[in-house]
C-alpha cells in the first residue's frame, strides 16, 4: 500500500475560525476527515500532521525522508512564501511533492503570490478550498501508480 504525508503549516489548527471568508468554515479535522475518507477509496495510507512551529515542520519531514514515503501533500500556509528551512528539507525527498493551498495565493496580496517550494513541487493545487486538497491526493496517486 502507497503511503502520503499531508503536512498541514502554521495556523491550519485555526481553520474555520480563522478568516472563513478566504478558507472556508471546514475545521482541519473535518478536512482530514473528507481526507481519510477519500484515501480509503483510493486504498492508500494517509497520515496527518499539523504544527505552528517550523523546526518540528522540518523535523517531520526528515523523518518521512527516512521513513521512505512515497509523496507529499503540503499546505504549508504563510510559511510557502518565505519559509526556506522547510524548503531545504523538502529538497531531501526523492518523492513526489504537491502543493495545496485552500485560497488563490495569486489572487491575494502580493506577499503571497510567491513560493518558495513552486520549484520543488510536481504541481501546485490552489483556490478550490477542501477540493484542493482532494485534487491533490488524487492527483499524487495518479503520479506515483504511472
Amino acid at each position: 500500500m502507497k503511503k502520503i504525508l499531508m503536512l498541514h503549516g502554521i495556523n491550519h489548527n485555526l481553520f474555520g475560525k480563522r478568516d472563513p471568508k478566504q478558507y472556508g468554515k471546514l475545521t482541519l479535522d473535518e478536512i482530514n476527515e473528507k481526507l481519510l475518507g477519500l484515501s480509503e477509496e483510493l486504498d492508500v495510507q494517509l497520515d496527518f500532521y499539523q504544527t505552528n512551529y517550523e523546526g518540528e515542520m522540518c523535523e517531520r519531514i526528515h523523518r518521512a525522508f527516512l521513513e521512505k514515503i512515497d509523496g507529499v501533500l503540503i499546505n504549508a500556509g504563510a510559511w510557502t512564501h518565505y519559509s526556506y528551512g522547510i524548503r531545504d528539507a523538502l529538497e531531501l525527498l526523492e518523492v513526489p511533492i504537491i502543493e495545496i493551498h485552500m485560497s488563490n495565493i495569486y489572487k491575494r496580496e502580493d506577499f503571497r503570490r510567491k513560493s518558495v517550494f513552486e520549484d520543488l513541487a510536481q504541481g501546485q493545487i490552489v483556490g478550490f478550498g477542501l477540493d484542493s486538497y482532494l485534487l491533490g491526493l488524487r492527483a499524487m496517486m495518479s503520479i506515483i501508480k504511472s
